[in-house]
């Protein structure tokens, strides 16, 4: 990566400015269900506060939509950071008004304040000159750590480094390093899996890994756009009529490159959309009417597991099949399993991919998961994230 990080620059003393991706799962009572993104961020706070800083940590949470909600407070976050890292975070009563103002001025080295929700601020998602100023206002360095909303040039995440020296953090250095040199140089075989809902979601991700791939396996709903595109009924199938020429294009454009694209030969239907619903399995090409599909079949998890088993590489993104429900999940879980078992470099895309990891229980067998669902699709698609270019080259 050819960005500065927290270890090119003198933070002793400093009073510095954190984005961190703290936009974590609570229950109904406020608790937080997974910490991951908490716990991700440990190491760059840690290293500053080694380093004699004074840290200001900021996060978005929900969508609160720049007005104040107590239900997206950041209370829980700062209840679970005192918790880890074993000291006092003070939480600001606003973002960058009188609270935040008073609890920065008086910081002392190895003092940690949360402010409170930036989107609580209406000028946030907007990227207003007036709050990146505010922000830069309360510190002396800034760091991004956020990869999980570096694509958003919000005034958080990107406006406040017009003002700030800034650089990157431990996770985003991580993140990108992983992302970046997988794609750049990957061990080969190198294998692509991409499930998820709509082509239309991922086209740019297809398009730009039938350039660098040498297989790309094609899972979850958005696969039954691709057998509409070849004649095929779907049935009730999630399909997107107004995509099927993408589809085409796909195909043909793995075939010009010599890409192994592999595409369903089974399917797991229901008949609604109910974790009970009735089900059975049927070749691709022979989905009757009323029937929705939710899965991979058998007989297609035996061959994407053949395909995995001399990977040398592989990125997964999206879930091969409705994973939430476990009539559902057993394509998705077959796939989890066999990339836990494999020598190979394997990258988990963030999002709904890294939710099947961690409930199947396997996160701590991958090379590498992703705290970022939409920024990682986009760096995979090669567009270049707000929150990365605006710091600082080395």
């Amino acid at each position: 990566m050819n960005k500065k990080t927290v270890r090119d620059i003198d933070v002793k003393g400093k009073k510095v400015l954190v984005r961190c991706d703290f936009n974590v799962p609570q229950d109904e009572n406020g608790n937080i269900t997974d910490n991951r993104r908490i716990v991700s961020s440990l190491d760059t706070i840690n290293y500053l506060l080694d380093n004699d800083a004074k840290v200001i940590l900021c996060s978005h949470l929900g969508r609160p939509k720049g007005e104040v909600k107590p239900e997206f407070s950041l209370g829980p976050v700062a209840k679970e950071l005192s918790r880890l890292l074993n000291k006092e975070v003070k939480l600001a009563d606003d973002v960058v008004g009188k609270s935040a103002i008073e609890l920065t001025s008086n910081m002392n080295i190895g003092d940690v304040v949360l402010l409170e929700n930036v989107r609580f601020e209406p000028g946030e998602e907007k990227n207003d000159e007036d709050l990146s100023k505010k922000f830069a206002s309360l510190a002396e360095i800034y760091v991004n750590d956020a990869f999980g909303s570096a694509h958003r040039a919000h005034s958080s995440t990107a406006g406040v480094a017009n003002y700030l020296p800034a650089v990157s953090g431990f996770l985003m250095e991580k993140e990108i390093n992983f992302l970046g040199s997988t794609l750049e140089n990957p061990e080969r075989p190198f294998v692509a899996i991409l499930g998820g809902k709509k082509v239309s979601d991922k086209i740019g991700v297809i398009n730009s890994l039938l350039d660098k791939v040498d297989t790309l396996m094609i899972g979850g709903a958005m696969a039954y756009t691709f057998f509409k595109s070849m004649g095929y009924n779907v049935g009730n199938s999630i399909c997107e009529l107004d995509k099927l020429d993408l589809a085409k294009e796909a195909m043909d454009k793995a075939e010009r490159n010599g890409v192994k694209l592999l595409l369903p030969v089974d399917t797991r239907l229901g008949k609604e959309f109910d974790p009970n619903t009735e089900t059975k399995t049927v070749k691709c090409d022979e989905i009757p009417d009323g029937w929705e599909g939710f899965d991979i079949g058998d007989e297609t998890i035996d061959i994407y597991l053949k395909e995995l088993d001399n990977a040398k590489t592989v990125i997964w993104n999206g879930p091969v099949g409705l994973f939430e429900f476990d009539k559902f999940a057993v394509g998705t879980n077959a796939v989890a399993k066999k990339l836990a078992e494999i020598s190979a470099t394997t990258i988990i895309g963030g999002g709904d991919s890294a939710a099947a990891i961690e409930k199947a229980g396997l996160s701590d067998k991958m090379t590498h998961v992703s705290t970022g669902g939409g920024a990682s699709l986009e760096f995979l698609e090669g567009k270049k994230l707000p929150g990365v270019e605006c710091l600082e080259n080395k």
